[in-house]
């Protein structure tokens, strides 16, 4: 058996994200953010600072929706968010990215552009699994 470099290890973040960031006030009721995610077909939207969008403090995702509504939960985005941002640069390597995920159990992970220090994307898992599969 040979040991190969990973696949992923040639492909940068950019090379897979989604670009643009969906966005919300802590203060939107969940259901607001649930209706945003089925509209917008996306699994992931960023939580920010009332007089800052541009820094993210916190993240829902489809998984964070779908505990509230298993549990009868009426909250806002912000009591929802994982409190944990996790980011990645854009030009850093996929297989990075990858094992940011693993670490930290995260399903998405927003993207920062290096020049600017802002959000430019959100990168996740079915992102890394379709660079995966090729």
């Amino acid at each position: 058996m040979s040991i190969r470099e990973p696949a992923l290890a040639s492909l940068q973040v950019r090379d897979c994200m989604h670009t643009g960031i969906l966005t919300t006030d802590a203060s939107t009721p969940l259901r607001t953010v649930a209706k945003l995610m089925a509209a917008q077909r996306v699994h992931a939207v960023a939580v920010t600072e009332p007089n800052n969008v541009r820094r993210p403090w916190g993240i829902v995702t489809s998984l964070d929706v779908a505990e509230a509504a298993a549990g009868g939960i009426d909250e806002t985005a912000g009591q929802a968010a994982a409190r944990e941002v996790l980011t990645v640069i854009s030009d850093d390597p996929l297989d990075h990215a990858a094992q940011v995920m693993v670490e930290h159990g995260a399903s998405h992970l927003i993207v920062i552009e290096r020049g600017t220090g802002h959000p430019c994307g959100i990168i996740s898992t079915l992102d890394v699994a379709a660079a995966y599969a090729g």
